[in-house]
């Protein structure tokens, strides 16, 4: 079903184009950004997902990020979903990306609890509510790291009481979430959101991957995951461990820099940042491209 909002999707790097006009003398690659779309759909994956954080959607303007998602939905088409990211400061900011969302025709939406705030339980709750009643299937992200508030299984617990929340993504990074969520709140479909714990996440019970390696890695991304919910373990060991060190850079601070990076090793188009993000360090990059190598020899091999 599509309201469930599981299987790989895909959190999309954004391509940029030298641009002097555009901020930061970068433009969104709208034409590159499509075509990559259709590709990680074409490759398997079940669909896209726009204006995340892979996405820098805090870097575009607010014209762009709507271009950006308009720009996914019409790639796609009817072959993939669309989930978009509606992350907002406040109820009314996340509440609008999401009317914009479903204008554009969007499958559903991520959303953060309030960014750049530490909200309490019961204004976390007031935001997934209003975002909800937009009507489109909501998929609730946990990201106490960046977010400073932890959506705790009994806190989604309550949130899934919410008409058209579906789905959470759980980027703790602690995989003893995905039982207790399927406890707390057994409707709720569980997706893995950190690539370095996903095999983990998916043995037990996870029925989804909110992914960022699957920019570089889409069919074997696919594959892992098939291999994980049937149960076939060693095979899905087998591919996963060699990955592993790579999928780690989708936890740390520099993870946009290192999947586009990945994606430029394999050659796709990665490029460059816009600010914040600044380039990696001599000693990072040759940490992550020994890390793609092990990955890339790996999947070569099979």
């Amino acid at each position: 079903m599509t309201e469930r909002l599981d299987g790989v999707i895909v959190a999309t790097a954004l391509p940029y184009t030298p641009d002097a006009t555009a901020p930061a003398g970068l433009r969104p690659d709208l034409d590159r950004y499509a075509e990559h779309c259709r590709w990680l759909v074409d490759s398997g994956c079940r669909g896209v997902g726009p204006n995340g954080s892979l996405g820098e959607y805090s870097s575009l303007t607010d014209d762009e990020r709507r271009q950006v998602a308009r720009t996914a939905v019409e790639a796609v088409g009817n072959d993939g979903i669309v989930v978009v990211g509606v992350h907002g400061v406040g109820a009314h900011q996340a509440r609008h990306w999401a009317e914009l969302a479903a204008d554009d025709g969007a499958d559903g939406v991520l959303c953060l609890p309030p960014t750049m705030y530490r909200a309490n339980p019961r204004e976390v709750v007031e935001h997934f509510t209003a975002v909800a009643s937009v009507g489109l299937p909501v998929m609730v992200y946990n990201n106490p790291i960046d977010t400073k508030v932890d959506l705790t299984p009994a806190l989604m617990a309550e949130i899934a009481q919410i008409d058209n929340v579906v789905a959470v993504k759980e980027f703790s990074g602690d995989v003893r979430r995905v039982l207790e969520i399927r406890e707390a709140a057994p409707n709720l479909a569980v997706v893995a959101g950190a690539d370095d714990v996903v095999l983990e996440s998916l043995l037990m019970g996870a029925t989804g991957w909110f992914a960022g390696f699957p920019n570089v890695f889409p069919a074997e991304s696919v594959r892992l995951y098939e291999l994980a919910l049937e149960g076939r373990v060693a095979e899905a060991r087998a591919l996963y461990e060699p990955m592993v060190a790579a999928f780690r850079w989708d936890s740390r601070t520099e993870f946009v820099q290192a999947i586009k990076h990945g994606m430029d090793m394999v050659g796709r188009f990665g490029g460059p940042c816009r600010p914040p993000r600044g380039p990696l360090a001599p000693e990072q990059l040759a940490l992550l491209e020994a890390d793609m190598r092990r990955a890339v020899d790996a999947v070569q091999a099979a």
